[in-house]
């Protein structure tokens, strides 16, 4: 096994997993179902694709800077200053009024993620990140990545990717400079391992047809005297 190494780092991060319109969660770090949809916009690959060798990665992450959590409060619909109505359209075909919704982000976050699986599919995603096909975003079009989601190429900060599994290649890459003596991992776990219950598998991402499966995750906290 492999383990494939990316940074999702930038000004603004939303990794809902129990959204609905009028209001957008954001999970504390990357959901699965948001790093593989950036996996497919990297690939070229459709919505309407077959995703079960993405989802067959094991996923653990790295907090290296957890980010303050904000919200957006936005309207869809309202009225023109020339006085014409424009709200959203409803079930019935009917024009509605203005919509309201709140959309939660992370502000100034900074994560390592991993994915262990077999090389080959491993280098055929660390080359589409070296030249992705669509552009990139971080959970939620408009919040792009503030630095190359792929790592360089030479030591020590890369290359992204690497021998063995996901937990070692998270532990054993260099520390955040910011000088953080204790760090928060996701590792994933099996069924009744780990204590939390995540709807964030994705089965199909196809308009109409979105379903997701459920993983099981281990939260760990460790300084940095305890990965050397």
């Amino acid at each position: 096994m492999s383990t494939l190494l990316l940074r999702l780092s930038g000004p603004m991060q939303s990794w809902g997993t129990q959204s609905r319109f009028t209001r957008r969660d954001t999970g504390y770090e990357p959901s699965k179902s948001g790093v593989i949809g950036l996996l497919c916009a990297a690939l070229g690959r459709p919505r309407e694709a077959a995703l079960d060798d993405l989802a067959a990665l094991s996923m653990g992450v790295r907090v290296d800077r957890e980010g303050a959590l904000e919200q957006d409060y936005q309207t869809a619909g309202g009225v023109h200053r020339r006085g014409d109505e424009y709200g959203v359209v409803r079930a019935d075909g009917k024009r509605g009024t203005t919509v309201l919704s709140y959309r939660q982000y992370l502000a100034g976050a900074n994560f390592l993620v991993g994915l262990e699986g077999e090389p080959s599919l491993l280098r055929q995603l660390d080359r589409a990140l070296e030249r992705p096909r669509w552009q990139l975003f971080l959970g939620r079009k408009g919040y792009v990545p503030g630095c190359p989601v792929r790592l360089p190429q030479l030591p020590p900060l890369g290359p992204g990717l690497r021998d063995g599994g996901v937990r070692d290649a998270l532990l054993s890459y260099p520390w955040p400079e910011e000088g953080a003596e204790q760090l928060r991992f996701v590792f994933d776990a099996e069924p009744g391992a780990g204590r939390d219950v995540r709807a964030d598998v994705p089965v199909s991402f196809a308009n109409g047809d979105r379903r997701f499966g459920t993983r099981y995750t281990q939260i760990e906290f460790l300084a940095s005297q305890e990965v050397r």
